[in-house]
């Protein structure tokens, strides 16, 4: 019998796929007027290059932009890039249409809900705060806390501790095969992919190992199968 329920924020709660590069965009482009010598598309070439090399979660990607375009760290450019990304991020955010109704659903059924996410524990916060979801969870887990990401089993054997459950009696939500899926099932927990498809080879994977694990089109399905 499930009795907490944990999932994955981005592309599961709510869609980050198409805002963030949108907000980037218009970032780049406030610098851009300000004075940074490049073309959209070239400083967006250079942001992606910057943010492959210290990863999504770190927080001077327009400083080292500045620094290797300009010669050095510009101020006001790094200020403007980094108030119009958040400015721009926070009115895209959107949740996905049947989020809020689900985690009630569940809430109602008292579930213990908790979210497990790759990502700076005040980052994650913020992001479920700012979409009204906060008050749902009783726990978010994190990367930063865990010292490990997804699919590392070390993630998921906090959030169980932390939660106080049993992993027979905990279900995964989220949108990565390899990240949500397999991390999951790695530690015996059963696991729901959301707002994606799963290969053939993924679908053999499953079947050799014995996983259990669901497939639904979007996050409304989560509360038939619970």
């Amino acid at each position: 019998m499930i009795k907490a329920v944990f999932f994955d924020i981005d592309d599961t709660l709510y869609d980050t796929s198409g805002f963030a590069k949108r907000a980037r965009k218009a970032a780049l482009q406030a610098m851009i007027d300000a004075g940074l010598p490049l073309s959209q598309q070239e400083a967006y070439l250079h942001l992606r290059k910057i943010i492959k090399e210290k990863g999504s979660n770190y927080d001077k990607h327009f400083n080292i932009l500045t620094k290797r375009v300009m010669g050095e760290e510009k101020p006001l450019l790094i200020a403007l890039g980094m108030i119009t990304y958040h400015n721009v991020k926070f009115a895209l955010l959107r949740l996905f249409p049947d989020t809020m109704s689900t985690l009630i659903y569940l809430k109602k059924r008292d579930y213990q809900l908790g979210a497990i996410s790759n990502g700076l524990t005040i980052k994650q916060w913020e992001k479920l705060i700012r979409l009204g979801l906060h008050h749902f969870f009783d726990d978010v887990i994190t990367s930063q806390e865990a010292n490990s990401e997804k699919p590392d089993q070390k993630i998921f054997q906090l959030a169980l501790e932390r939660m106080g459950c049993q992993a027979e009696e905990s279900v995964m939500v989220g949108n990565k095969f390899n990240e949500d899926i397999i991390g999951a099932t790695s530690v015996g927990m059963s696991a729901i992919l959301v707002n994606s498809q799963l290969t053939e080879e993924e679908k053999e994977f499953i079947d050799r190992e014995g996983l259990k694990v669901e497939v639904v089109s979007d996050i409304s399905q989560v509360q038939k199968l619970l």
